[in-house]
């Protein structure tokens, strides 16, 4: 078994700060606004909080394009309010994680204005500027094919300097030339800066996307999307450079990391978090277990595979098993709502406490997005244009070259970044006393049914279940260690699975269907001999080693 490092039994509480809650009365949530709500996270039964970034910002890309890496937004405080943060949650033996984004910053970052300025700034190749070429009629194009990720192709002309730069997401997020070592260097400041300051660790966005090929090639066959991300992704010399921060840097503090890959096999996550003298890593955020219900893509949409989503979860379950730790996520900021998507919103409570103990009770370090906890819904505005972000507008403008405008509003109100985005439902009042002012996006319509308030009250909430299950697998080795069994893997209804350690046993029982369905125990286990330990509905009979299911029925006994 791997060592028990702290990170491995801690769970996470992600905050996405515009939208969490509003301490100064501007709209904005603020750093005031989670100082005030330390407690309530603490009540969940978490050890940490993951801060979406706080930086100053342009906000092109809501915070991760940014123009400094060492200062708070305005709109979220000052340096002395966060450093009181740090002390507050600190005392409530909470950690604190920071999200670093180096793949590209924002084009008003001082480095890229200086950059502009051509070969006598210091900070000329800080970014990727290349002249591009001039084609037989004369007309001049970008340096190669690949296309952004986020905004049209992946390179915009820049009159100043007469060069194209490289953006694999936003024109306003110009990629960093990590293969620069100042730029490296300039990393390693950065996250001096916050460690020194008392932060825990840090989320790092797209961390292997940090390398390009050599030489910037086009790519072949030329893709609709993401054109070029061979080119880009997982190339050798990003862990290098990983390795090189964690040598500098992260080897001289107590501290944890997360990595986000797109498009990333646990064989490849291998390569970063394989415990040991190479590893680079703590752990990796995977996306194939959100990729149930679409294709690469959440703007591709596809009926909802439960077979697909189970595989991708028990390939890392059992890839990494022993060699390595898992990140365990249903909802962040980059995703829609999980019980609009997986679950159900007919069955919102039963369906909303079905998918939490689904992946609660996985191996690996739980991170829990705000609202997730009290089942907070998809946002259906009735205009493609009263959407905010610039990946869901993105995808609307592609999506609407194929499809009728009534058929890309649906998509965008089913798949859109902007659901996980919407204002903190605290209370049934005014502005779902996220603000006392306006707030600066949508408050969901539904907050008078869900929200934070009527489910402290209800002892049998969704967010109290999330209080239970989180307290639950802190005290249970069984659930932090125990090795992972899938059982029926091809089961379109049921997601069945086991953890056993040390003569334990937890079995898992996750319907995924609104129909009455029987479920029959695997021969080498008898029901009677379990103690049930959770389940989302009262009268749990066993009949002849089975039962019949009710709308997403959830069972988890324990095997002393």
């Amino acid at each position: 078994m791997e060592g028990r490092q702290w990170y491995k039994e801690m769970a996470v509480y992600h905050i996405w700060p515009r939208s969490f809650c509003d301490g100064n009365g501007d709209g904005i949530g603020d750093l005031w606004g989670v100082l005030q709500k330390l407690d309530y996270i603490k009540s969940l039964h978490v050890d940490a909080i993951w801060f979406s970034p706080l930086y100053p910002s342009p906000n092109a890309d809501f915070g991760y394009d940014i123009s400094d890496y060492m200062d708070i937004h305005p709109d979220y405080g000052t340096l002395e309010v966060f450093q009181q943060l740090l002390e507050e949650a600190h005392k409530r033996g909470l950690r604190v994680f920071m999200d670093l984004v180096v793949n590209h910053s924002s084009d008003e970052h001082p480095w890229f204005q200086e950059s502009r300025k051509g070969p006598e700034s210091p900070y000329y190749d800080y970014y990727y500027w290349r002249p591009g070429h001039v084609g037989l009629t004369g007309r001049r194009h970008p340096p190669n094919n690949w296309t952004s990720l986020f905004e049209g192709g992946a390179w915009e002309y820049d009159e100043q300097r007469d060069e194209y730069y490289l953006h694999l997401f936003a024109r306003k997020q110009p990629d960093l030339n990590m293969d620069n070592p100042k730029v490296r260097e300039e990393v390693k400041r950065i996250m001096r800066f916050w460690l020194d300051m008392g932060v825990d660790g840090f989320r790092e966005d797209v961390i292997t996307f940090i390398s390009k090929a050599p030489g910037l090639p086009n790519a072949y066959p030329k893709l609709p999307a993401a054109n070029g991300l061979r080119h880009y992704s997982n190339r050798p010399a990003a862990y290098e450079y990983l390795k090189e921060f964690k040598r500098d840097v992260l080897d001289h503090y107590d501290c944890f990391t997360v990595g986000e890959s797109p498009m990333t096999t646990p064989e490849i996550a291998l390569r970063y978090v394989t415990e040991g003298p190479d590893q680079v890593l703590d752990e990796m955020i995977a996306f194939s277990h959100m990729e149930a219900d679409c294709f690469l893509t959440d703007m591709v949409q596809r009926p909802f595979s439960l077979v697909k989503m189970k595989k991708a979860f028990s390939d890392w379950q059992n890839k990494l098993q022993g060699k390595a730790w898992n990140a365990l996520y249903l909802e962040n900021h980059d995703h829609a709502r999980i019980i609009s998507r997986y679950g159900s919103e007919e069955h919102h409570t039963e369906s909303g406490k079905m998918l939490a103990a689904m992946y609660l009770l996985q191996r690996g370090t739980p991170f829990v997005y705000q609202g997730q906890e009290i089942g907070m819904l998809n946002l259906r505005l009735p205009s493609v244009d009263l959407y905010e972000d610039v990946m869901t507008k993105n995808g609307a403008r592609i999506a609407s070259r194929i499809l009728p405008k009534s058929r890309v509003l649906k998509l965008i109100q089913q798949t859109s970044r902007d659901s996980a985005r919407t204002p903190m439902q605290w209370t049934d009042g005014e502005n779902a006393g996220f603000s006392t002012a306006k707030p600066w996006f949508f408050v969901n319509e539904n907050y008078r049914q869900i929200n934070v308030q009527a489910q402290e009250a209800d002892p049998d909430s969704l967010l109290n279940f999330y209080r239970k299950l989180l307290k639950f697998r802190k005290e249970q080795p069984l659930v932090l260690y125990g090795t992972y069994r899938e059982y029926r893997p091809k089961d379109k209804h049921f997601y069945t699975y086991e953890r056993s350690y040390e003569g334990k046993k937890l079995l898992v029982i996750c319907s995924f269907s609104a129909e009455a369905l029987r479920w029959d125990a695997p021969e080498e286990i008898d029901l009677n001999q379990g103690t049930l330990v959770f389940s989302n509905y009262d009268m749990n009979f066993v009949i002849a080693n089975g039962f019949t299911t009710r709308p997403y029925e959830l069972r988890v006994y324990l095997f002393a």
